[in-house]
């Protein structure tokens, strides 16, 4: 096993791969990187979707094989729900292992539905039904109208990566609707050690929002806070989850089994090549937490990245850094705000002119 990825694991964090294709199912990739990387578990989108299916021939047998008539979105669901079912059964031995803290595999609901809070209750169900395994997770924005539908998802006893959070006050939200979920759950009876939850807080896209706005500052003091924003962002969520997590709210609920929605880190390749390669997973190190990274990432840390200083607490180190930027004149609340809009947007985008596009091309060679 790598010794470097095997010290970020020994220090607490959860290693997590950031891509699935049906290629790295088939040619053992993953499980190499399982064995050799520490890897406990994967996070995919409807942008990784896209890409493993646009990236080769591995799905056309199973489109041929579709019902005629069979509409794209369903087609879509089927055939991403069926790389989700067989990488759980990969990870099923950490899952047990682990009770249920590893050996996690997430599939997102429909991007279009970020705004729609019935629908994406409807839609998570309708995935957790699909895959039937019980380590998948299912992710939903942390949109407003997304809020509700955790609730109501963590209450009918189905573990829920959140996704797509870039503030503390949105954080906190996210934290208090798992929470009600789990109210709701032990209110009808479910097994409260069975749920679990992440909360995928992004890095690497708030520090690209952050400095290209103080570079347009241009100030002296306003550069030399480049590349802070992110972690110190990161180190004042942590704060935030250590206090509600320690509340006399959730004792009661751990008292009865529950478990804790851990940090996820998201986002976490660095999109500078002025920053370490490994910059947002030296700087993240906190034991309970996950990392989720793509493959370039985590090679790189394999091969010379260095664990770095525990976070735990560090939140007023973080929100010090905070006010110095919005100080410097970075209006955070727009950065959030633009944030999320430009993440629902993506994913959006990716399903919208490559999957949908992709799979009605497919469908239609099929069918002749």
């Amino acid at each position: 096993m790598n010794p470097r990825m095997k010290a970020l694991a020994d220090a607490g964090v959860s290693v997590w791969l950031d891509d699935l294709s049906r290629t790295r199912l088939q040619s053992g990739n993953l499980q190499e990187l399982i064995d050799d990387k520490s890897v406990t578990g994967v996070t995919t989108n409807p942008t990784i979707f896209a890409a493993a299916l646009t990236g080769g021939d591995q799905y056309d047998a199973d489109i041929k094989a579709l019902p005629k008539g069979t509409e794209v979105p369903s087609a879509i669901k089927q055939l991403w729900a069926k790389d989700v079912q067989d990488a759980c059964d990969l990870f099923k031995g950490i899952y047990d292992s682990t009770d249920g803290y590893d050996g996690r595999v997430s599939i997102e609901v429909a991007p279009g539905l970020a705004y729609d809070t019935q629908a994406t209750i409807d839609e998570a169900q309708e995935l957790y039904d699909l895959v039937d395994r019980e380590n998948v997770l299912i992710k939903i924005p942390a949109t407003v109208e997304g809020l509700p539908a955790i609730t109501e998802t963590i209450g009918r006893g189905i573990s829920v990566n959140v996704t797509l959070i870039f503030s503390e006050d949105r954080y906190r939200k996210v934290m208090d609707a798992y929470v009600a979920g789990l109210e709701q759950a032990d209110a009808a009876g479910k097994d409260l050690s069975k749920i679990h939850s992440v909360a995928s807080f992004f890095i690497s896209r708030v520090d690209t929002e952050i400095d290209k706005r103080l570079d347009a500052i241009g100030t002296d003091e306003a550069k030399a806070l480049k590349g802070k924003g992110a972690i110190a962002n990161a180190q004042v969520a942590l704060d935030a989850f250590e206090e509600v997590f320690s509340s006399g709210r959730f004792t009661a609920l751990k008292a009865k089994g529950a478990n804790k929605q851990r940090p996820l880190w998201a986002s976490t390749g660095t999109k500078d090549p002025s920053y370490s390669d490994t910059l947002y997973v030296s700087e993240l190190v906190a034991r309970g937490v996950v990392n989720t990274m793509p493959e370039k990432t985590l090679l790189a840390f394999a091969d010379h990245g260095d664990v770095g200083t525990p976070m735990e607490g560090t939140g007023d180190e973080g929100r010090k850094v905070l006010d110095d930027i919005k100080a410097a004149g970075v209006d955070l609340d727009d950065v959030f705000t633009v944030l999320e809009k430009e993440g629902v947007d993506k994913f959006a985008a990716s399903w919208d002119s490559e999957l949908v596009t992709a799979i009605t091309k497919a469908v239609e060679a099929a069918e002749g």
